[in-house]
């Protein structure tokens, strides 16, 4: 494991840089975000994006700071305000891929390659497969029809191609030809956008066509990419970074190794998402993970196992679904990966058949298989991965990942009738293993594309059906579908999370935490009030029953006559999502509401998808949220929702705490300081909007007031005493649980950092005040004292044995000091 050879940062702050939010803002921004007591800024990626970019990960530039943001300029006045008021910057980079821009220009390199083809030097930037079946041509599935019905919208002007806001480069020489000789003799085929998915012969970023791959495991191309962020870490302005989508990444250790050595060691962590009990490859040479694996385990001290199970019998009855159609969490998967693995990847799919195909004929012991065998083989074993991706590159992860695989290919076996033609799957398996090299009198790397690509085609996969996918038609608990998340086991008991925090703390303990980021499909104090739900699973379905036919999209009058039955699914999820934003009967908030269902809808793909929209279904659910969840209907779901306020709070303190003061550095998202509710992106990506007086009326003695404040308060306290005491939570700090005594011991989250500071932490709030409150539950102080609490002020000897009910008699939760 690798350590930072830089000074970790204590907390850092992440921003989402966009053209009504540059750098000028930012620096606006830095005198509170330092009060606060963060270290280090965050930023989005700041290279030069597609004009516009809400985001900036469609990078068109790697030489040049984004000019929409402010230009190199503008991020150096931002790292001068930041220096002076003792901040740090980490940057988020994105070495995956590349947009495809409108007009192509924009990116140089691209360009490029489309007007000199395969002999242009930046070929080898961009992951293509030239052999693929287009005459030796980059497919650009761009046309908003097929190709003939088009034809009338090209004109040529110069050396440049138009077709409405696209420009596209015209082969030297080819200027003059008549248009359909000039089409063919491109170095690109311009195709209907429709084509994508079973032609595209370039990588991508999971399904998305306006990405393309990079090939940054080619030195040339990692030097040339990263050349300018690398000049500003060597000049000062960069500390740390971010690595966006390793896991696209052909070999992601070697990469991360390089980086290391060119940046000399400076902290960076990388949003790798690890699943169930996968570890990160110790030999990656990063601080840890951006955190979402701290998401996971901190939410689920926030469930209550008993009562989500019984939500579930609830919804079960609410919605009726199919095993395969979110009534099942692992039937719900394996259909939702089977359905990208056969539409959405069919062209990484068949691009992985061209070449094992090719290796089955020269290798007539392994091989020596159909193609249909090959196709049907890759399917099989790569639906059948439990993670995202394996790592042959990796000798360390040699073990794991050859006994996950040879698991994977007894199952996929199964999937074949004749059991001499299940030997296709063990040529696959050993070649997704790296077991299979390249003879060189073949002249070829087909062995080890095939390894490199089985693994990031395998990542997209699991993103694209778990994620993006079975999330959204698996809505129980939404709380739980989130990024990291498991929303068949959604609950974790504390002996699960003080283990994990443990292992953090001894193997990586400089890796990144998280609560909300802009990828998360709801905001942490949106979960944190869904989560509440599965503590009163009966006044769930009770306040859902109130509401008779109003409850369910489709069921009153006609809305949905002639586009199918009504929708119970996406009501459950309607219903979930106003209670999360606190927006019940709340009008105005259907502006927000609507959009992230809409989503929903398309994502599950069910009803509804993103290439396939059934306008008046989704006219209907629109009409549906605004009178049902957003509207008069909801008065019931209102009245619980004030009934529930003071769990959601010890919900929304408890998760700000424990990640304030576990192991990690975290990582908080803009606005997140105080009380933030959001949904999915766009909603959860607008410009930053912060609150400097109330944290100065704070400071100043003012009681916080309502919840924002009180988060405010705890989280300024918290930022604090990791900025002053770095020692107390870093690599040389401890980690130790503290143990609850008494029957209400299960719902105390407590724990010892460094010896110095004690965090303690109430969980289910609203099943312990229905059994009776803490009783004569008690909690014993570590012996070396005394201890103060922060908020408070109050005082108790070292070792004192307290009553819970007397400790947390104010707030669910408590911050001391060893005085």
């Amino acid at each position: 494991m690798t350590q930072p050879s830089s000074p970790s940062p204590t907390a850092t702050y992440r921003l989402q840089l966009q053209p009504d939010f540059p750098f000028a803002a930012a620096e606006r921004a830095v005198p509170h975000l330092a009060a606060l007591g963060i270290s280090h800024l965050h930023l989005s990626p700041v290279l030069e994006a597609v004009p516009g970019s809400p985001h900036g990960y469609d990078v068109v530039d790697h030489t040049a700071v984004r000019a929409e943001l402010g230009g190199e300029t503008g991020l150096r006045a931002l790292a001068v305000t930041a220096r002076a008021h003792g901040l740090g910057l980490i940057v988020d980079l994105v070495p995956n891929h590349m947009a495809v821009p409108e007009p192509m220009s924009l990116n140089g390199p691209l360009w490029q390659v489309l007007r000199d083809g395969p002999a242009s030097p930046y070929a080898r930037w961009f992951d293509i497969d030239w052999g693929a079946a287009h005459g030796g041509r980059l497919l650009l599935p761009v046309l908003g029809g097929r190709i003939g019905e088009e034809r009338r919208h090209f004109r040529v002007e110069g050396e440049v191609l138009r077709y409405h806001g696209h420009a596209f480069p015209l082969r030297p020489g080819t200027e003059q030809l008549p248009p359909d000789r000039l089409l063919e003799a491109q170095w690109y085929r311009l195709a209907w956008w429709r084509l994508a998915r079973s032609e595209l012969n370039y990588r991508r970023f999971f399904t998305i066509s306006e990405l393309i791959g990079v090939r940054v495991e080619d030195p040339e191309v990692f030097e040339a990419t990263h050349g300018t962020v690398l000049r500003l870490m060597h000049e000062g302005v960069i500390d740390g970074l971010r690595i966006d989508h390793p896991d696209g990444l052909a070999d992601p250790g070697g990469y991360l190794a390089r980086l290391h050595e060119r940046t000399g060691g400076r902290w960076t962590v990388v949003e790798k998402i690890l699943t169930g009990d996968e570890r990160l490859p110790d030999s990656w040479a990063c601080a840890g993970t951006t955190g979402y694996d701290a998401l996971r385990h901190i939410d689920g001290l926030f469930v209550c196992p008993q009562g989500a199970g019984r939500l579930f019998s609830h919804y079960r009855d609410f919605v009726t679904p199919l095993a395969d159609e979110g009534g099942d969490w692992e039937e719900t998967v394996r259909r939702a990966a089977y359905e990208v693995v056969t539409h959405d990847l069919a062209t990484e799919i068949e691009r992985l058949v061209r070449t094992a195909a090719r290796i089955s004929a020269r290798a007539p012991g392994p091989g020596d298989h159909a193609t249909w065998a090959l196709r049907h083989a890759l399917r099989e074993l790569l639906v059948r991965l439990p993670v995202y991706r394996p790592y042959a590159a990796d000798p360390a992860r040699a073990d794991q990942d050859a006994a996950m695989l040879d698991a994977a290919a007894a199952q996929a076996r199964t999937a074949f009738r004749v059991p001499e033609e299940a030997r296709a799957v063990d040529l696959l398996r050993d070649l997704a293993l790296g077991r299979l090299t390249d003879h060189p009198e073949h002249d070829g790397t087909d062995c080890a594309d095939f390894t490199a690509r089985f693994a990031q085609t395998a990542s997209a996969l699991h993103a694209k059906s778990v994620e993006d996918t079975a999330f959204y038609r698996y809505p129980v608990l939404l709380s739980a579908c989130e990024v990291g998340g498991d929303p068949g086991e959604p609950a974790l008991a504390p002996e699960v999370f003080h283990a994990y925090c443990a292992r953090l703390q001894r193997d990586r303990p400089a890796s990144g935490t998280v609560l909300s980021t802009h990828d998360t499909k709801r905001s942490a104090d949106v979960r944190a009030r869904i989560a509440v739900l599965s503590e009163c699973p009966d006044r769930w379905r009770d306040v859902l029953g109130a509401m008779g036919d109003d409850a369910v999209c489709g069921r009153t009058a006609s809305a949905l006559d002639g586009i199918g039955p009504a929708d119970p699914m996406v009501s459950w999820l309607a219903w979930q999502t106003a209670f999360g934003l606190g927006a019940a009967g709340d009008g105005a908030a259907a502006e927000r509401v609507a959009p992230a269902v809409l989503k929903a809808a398309r994502e599950a793909g069910l009803r509804t998808s993103w290439t396939e929209r059934s306008a008046g279904y989704e006219d209907a659910v629109e009409e549906f949220v605004r009178n049902g969840p957003c509207g008069p209907t909801a008065a019931p779901l209102a009245a619980l929702d004030g009934e529930l306020a003071p769990f959601v709070r010890a919900n929304v303190l408890g998760a700000t705490l424990l990640q304030l003061t576990m192991p990690g550095v975290p990582d908080l998202y803009q606005g997140t300081e105080v009380g933030y509710a959001a949904l999915v992106d766009p909603d959860n990506r607008k410009p930053a909007r912060f609150r400097p007086e109330l944290l100065t009326a704070l400071d100043g003695g003012s009681p916080p007031g309502d919840l924002s404040g009180e988060k405010l308060r705890l989280t300024a306290a918290a930022l604090r005493l990791r900025r002053d005491h770095p020692e107390w939570f870093g690599a040389a700090a401890s980690y130790e649980p503290v143990y609850g005594e008494g029957p209400a011991a299960e719902h105390c989250v407590a724990f010892c950092r460094g010896g110095r500071v004690l965090t303690v932490v109430t969980r289910l709030s609203l099943r312990l005040v229905e059994t009776g409150g803490w009783w004569d539950t008690l909690l014993r102080l570590p012996s070396e004292g005394p201890w103060r609490e922060l908020l408070t002020g109050r005082e108790l000897p070292g070792g004192a044995v307290v009553g819970l009910s007397d400790l947390l008699a104010e707030s669910p939760v408590a911050l001391f000091v060893r005085a």
